[in-house]
């Protein structure tokens, strides 16, 4: 593994802040875990953004991302916001913290560890949490000073990429496995200290053919429930496709628990307490990885293969099945001619959903992608400008369909709620907010560059990274606020 390099800079003003209007009062409302709170209903508390005022949302500031960029561009996360400071971590790891008022860089902290992401940070007690493509870290969150580092990868765990989640002197995070060998595994460490204080390997046995296979690990944040309930959408087996010697993922053999699942453990022990598998053998890249969201006796999740989810935590079955988006080809072995799969690879329920007044709002992309038993098609031979999108809102209680909005380009956004508007982004450049109740456009602004990240929403601030370069294009955080 490559030596990190770390350097942090505090500074009073910075030319990469243009800051557009002044800003009267102090900023209310936070937003300090990557989906917002534990449950990850990714809803703002104390926002005063409604219906009758978002078309009133201006740009209060910019920030400029000015390194080389990954495979998904430079920034591809969730803003965490405390009470007065936004802190972001762009796709080579760097942590910048931000004035909230005003936008101006109060301090850097510069890792220059390439990630291709979502990757993102957490803050809580002083302390903002985050990982490089190896280490998980903490930073003091008034200078930015390193306070620990715990090196996590490994020949079997080989990236870190998932934004931590803090909870009762844990943090939370996970490694991702690739072939060979790969098994990627959940993670709780002491908050204080960077120990070790659970591990929780995700792929249940060794793999068959170890130098053919590899897969598992978080790529969204977990959720947390009060009683110590951990809950996280497992990612996928690989290779997928297959070979002419080993085809319809025979380098896999059987059902790869616990590839594609949702997974319950113990916060406290990281024990297993019980699992479902949505896609057993799975031969299309479909991870369940989206972050689970927990509604008092169920927790609903969801992922690449188009599925929406909701189980009953107690009893521990499904209460019901959504299907969203494209589907052709999704199920069963593939053939050994290509033919188009939808979802295809960077298709179905790519990033987390939201939840509020008894809806839930799933952000999908519709791209299919020609697939066979033999062949493995690389991510980055895809053209994710090819898809399109649509944001879905289902009733919690049956998963019934309430209204759809469909998008000219993907839905990379999330789904973030504040009040009685949804917000979600697109790749093409554009934000959105949206009616709750019948999804029809309230706002929507067009950035200088695309978009593959989250919106967050901090009291009435909403802040939207552009983080994927294009032809003229400048990659930048964005707060908006109330004109």
């Amino acid at each position: 593994m490559r030596p990190l390099q770390a350097r942090s800079v505090t500074v009073a003003a910075a030319a990469a802040v243009t800051i557009l209007t002044g800003c009267g009062g102090k900023p209310t409302g936070n937003w300090p875990q990557p989906n917002g709170d534990l449950e990850g209903t990714r809803a703002a508390a104390g926002s005063g953004l409604d219906a009758g005022n978002v078309s009133r949302l201006r740009v209060r500031w910019r920030f400029r991302f000015t390194a080389k960029p990954s495979l998904s561009g430079i920034y591809a996360s969730t803003p965490v916001v405390d009470a007065q400071t936004v802190y972001v971590q762009d796709l080579r790891s760097n942590v910048f913290a931000l004035d909230r008022s005003t936008g101006m860089l109060r301090w850097a902290r510069r890792y220059r560890a390439l990630n291709d992401g979502p990757n993102g940070l957490a803050v809580a007690r002083d302390r903002v949490y985050g990982a490089t493509d190896s280490d998980a870290f903490a930073l003091d969150a008034e200078t930015g000073r390193e306070l620990w580092r715990r090196h996590l990868t490994s020949a079997v765990e080989q990236l870190v990429d998932v934004a931590p989640v803090v909870w009762k002197g844990f943090v939370f995070t996970s490694t991702v496995g690739y072939p060979p060998s790969g098994r990627g595994a959940i993670y709780a460490l002491d908050a204080a200290t960077g120990d070790v204080r659970w591990k929780f390997v995700t792929i249940g046995r060794p793999w068959r053919y170890p130098r053919r296979a590899g897969g598992g690990g978080l790529w969204y944040p977990v959720s947390i429930v009060l009683q110590g309930r951990l809950y996280g959408g497992n990612s996928n087996p690989a290779p997928w496709g297959g070979t002419p010697e080993l085809p319809n993922g025979g380098a896999f053999p059987g059902p790869a628990l616990h590839t594609d699942s949702l997974l319950v453990l113990d916060a406290r022990s990281g024990r297993l307490l019980w699992h479902d598998q949505v896609t057993p053998h799975d031969v299309r890249d479909y991870d369940f990885q989206a972050t689970p969201i927990v509604l008092g006796d169920r927790v609903v999740g969801a992922g690449k293969a188009g599925l929406v989810i909701a189980w009953d935590r107690e009893r521990r079955r499904r209460v019901w099945t959504t299907r969203v988006g494209l589907h052709r080809n999704d199920v069963g072995p593939l053939p050994r001619h290509a033919v188009p799969v939808c979802p295809g690879l960077l298709g179905g329920v790519e990033t987390p959903m939201a939840y509020a007044d008894g809806r839930v709002f799933v952000p999908v992309v519709d791209l299919c992608v020609p697939g066979s038993a033999t062949t493995t098609r690389e991510l980055d031979t895809l053209d994710p400008s090819l898809g399109r999108g649509l944001l879905v809102a289902l009733d919690a209680d049956t998963g019934k369909p309430l209204w759809m909005r469909r998008f000219p380009s993907p839905d990379f956004g999330c789904a973030t709620v504040a009040n009685d508007v949804v917000f979600t982004s697109t790749f093409d450049g554009t934000v959105y907010g949206l009616a709750t109740d019948d999804g029809r456009v309230l706002w929507r602004a067009t950035l200088r560059a695309g978009l593959n990240s989250c919106p967050a929403v901090a009291g009435d601030d909403l802040l939207v990274g552009a983080g994927v370069p294009r032809a003229g294009s400048i990659t930048e955080l964005v707060a908006f606020g109330l004109s």
